[in-house]
C-alpha cells in the first residue's frame, strides 16, 4: 500500500500551494468582509489549466485524477474557503453531470467551455421544499411538441406562452445554488412524470440567459461570504429536446452519482479549512506567552494540537482513499460518504479548538480563525447533511 503522491500529484500540490499563498491568501480577509467574488483568481486558474483538471484532454480538460482535484480544493480552502467551494462546485457539480451523462455533442458544447474556464459550472438541485429530501423536487418540465411519451409534470404549465418551438417547458425554483451568477448554462432537475415518483425526475441543461430564467443573489450567510450562492426562478423556460441530460426519468439516480463525487470535494475542502485553522493555532501557541511560558509548552495545549493534527491526517487519508477508489473505477459511495462525514465534523472540531487556543483573540476577526469556523459549518450541511451521510453509510452496510 503506497501512500506517496505520484509525481503529477506532487507537482500539482506545489503549483497550487504557491498559487494559493501568492494569489488567494492576500485578499481573503477583505473578500470575506466585502463579499467580493474572486473573478480574477478564477481567470488565473484558467490560465494555469486547472479549471477542467480531472476531465479528459479531448474536452480541454487536464486529464488528471480525482486526488489532484482534491489537492487543489484542499490548498485553496486552506487560505480561502470561498475560493475552495467555488472551485469544487465548478468541477464536481458543474462539470461532472455533463461528463458522466452528457452526449458527445453536449460534452463538446457545454463541458469544454467549463474546462477552459470560459465561465463557471453550477448545478440546480436543492429547492425550498426539497433539501435533504431531494426526491421531493417540485420543479416541472413539460413536453411541448413531438417526443416519445408525454410527461405530465404536475398537470400544469403545459406550454402556454411558449410560442411555436418544440421542446421542454420548465417551471419552478431552486435555492442555495453555488456559482449560478457566473454560469452561462447549468444542469438542473425537474419532474417529468410525477406519477413515477423519483423515477419521474429528469435532468436538463438550461441556459441562464433564457427568457423566464432569473438568478437572485441576495442571501446573507454566516460564512463563505465571497462565494456566490443564489436562488433560481424558472418561469416557463423553454429548452430544446436535445437539452435533456442523460435518460428521461433517470435524473434522481444521476444526481445521486454526482453527489457521490461531490462529497470528495467537500471532504477535501474540510481538510483545507481544518489545516488552515490548525496552522494558525500552532503558530499562535508558539508565540503567545502566558505565565512566562509559551502556550505550546503547556501540556493542555500540546494535547489539543496533537489531537487536531491526528484528526486532520485521518480525515485526509479517508478523502484520498475515496478519490483513489473513484479513479480505479471501483465502488466509492460508502467511502465518499464516510470521508465527507468525518472530514466535515473534524473540521468543525479543529476550528473550535483553534478559536479556544487563541482565547479572546480567537473571537476577533483580526486573527482569522473565527472566519475558518464560520466557513466550516456549511460542510456539515451542504451536499448532504451529516445525518444524510449516516443514512447513506447505513444503507451501504445493508441496514
Amino acid at each position: 500500500m503506497n501512500f506517496d503522491l505520484t509525481e503529477e500529484q506532487a507537482m500539482i500540490r506545489t503549483l497550487i500551494r504557491d498559487f494559493a499563498e501568492a494569489e488567494v491568501a492576500p485578499g481573503a480577509v477583505e473578500r470575506d468582509r466585502t463579499g467580493t467574488f474572486p473573478v480574477d483568481i478564477f481567470e488565473k486558474l484558467a490560465k494555469l489549466g486547472l479549471m477542467g483538471l480531472p476531465f479528459p484532454e479531448q474536452y480541454d480538460g487536464g486529464g488528471a485524477d480525482t486526488i489532484c482535484f482534491a489537492i487543489v480544493v484542499e490548498e485553496l480552502s486552506r487560505v480561502c474557503a470561498s475560493t475552495g467551494i467555488t472551485y469544487s462546485a465548478h468541477v464536481s457539480l458543474g462539470g461532472s453531470p455533463i461528463y458522466l451523462f452528457g452526449t458527445e455533442a453536449q460534452k463538446k458544447q457545454y463541458l469544454a467551455p467549463l474546462c477552459r474556464g470560459d465561465y463557471l459550472g453550477a448545478f440546480g438541485l436543492t429547492e425550498p421544499d426539497a433539501g435533504s429530501d431531494a426526491g421531493g423536487t417540485r420543479t416541472t418540465a413539460v413536453r411541448k411538441g413531438n417526443g416519445v411519451g408525454d410527461g405530465d409534470g404536475d398537470g400544469s404549465g403545459s406550454g402556454s406562452g411558449s410560442g411555436g418551438r418544440e421542446g421542454w417547458v420548465i417551471s419552478g425554483s431552486k435555492c442555495f445554488i453555488t456559482n449560478a451568477s457566473y454560469a452561462k448554462h447549468l444542469a438542473l432537475t425537474a419532474v417529468t412524470d410525477r406519477a413515477k415518483g423519483t423515477s419521474g425526475i429528469s435532468a436538463f441543461i438550461v441556459p441562464t440567459d433564457a427568457p423566464g430564467f432569473s438568478i437572485i443573489d441576495n442571501y446573507e450567510k454566516m460564512g463563505l461570504h465571497a462565494s456566490n450562492t443564489t436562488e433560481l426562478v424558472i418561469d416557463q423556460v423553454e429548452v430544446p429536446f436535445d437539452n435533456l441530460l442523460g435518460t428521461e426519468g433517470n435524473g434522481f439516480k444521476q444526481f445521486l452519482a454526482v453527489l457521490d463525487g461531490g462529497r470528495i470535494g467537500i471532504g477535501a475542502m474540510a481538510i483545507g479549512i481544518a489545516q488552515g485553522a490548525f496552522e494558525r493555532a500552532l503558530r499562535y501557541a508558539k508565540q503567545r506567552k502566558q505565565f512566562g511560558r509559551t502556550l505550546s509548552s503547556f501540556q493542555a495545549i500540546q494535547f489539543k494540537l496533537a489531537d487536531m493534527a491526528t484528526q486532520i491526517d485521518a480525515a485526509r487519508t479517508m478523502v484520498y482513499r475515496a478519490g483513489w477508489l473513484k479513479d480505479q473505477g471501483r465502488p466509492f459511495k460508502k467511502e465518499a460518504a464516510m470521508a465527507k462525514l468525518l472530514a466535515s465534523e473534524i473540521c468543525m472540531k479543529v476550528c473550535d479548538q483553534a478559536v479556544q487556543i487563541h482565547g479572546g483573540y480567537g473571537y476577533m476577526r483580526e486573527y482569522e480563525v473565527e472566519r475558518f469556523m464560520r466557513d466550516a459549518k456549511l460542510l456539515e450541511i451542504g451536499e448532504g447533511t451529516s445525518e444524510i451521510q449516516r443514512m447513506v453509510i447505513a444503507a451501504q452496510l445493508g441496514c
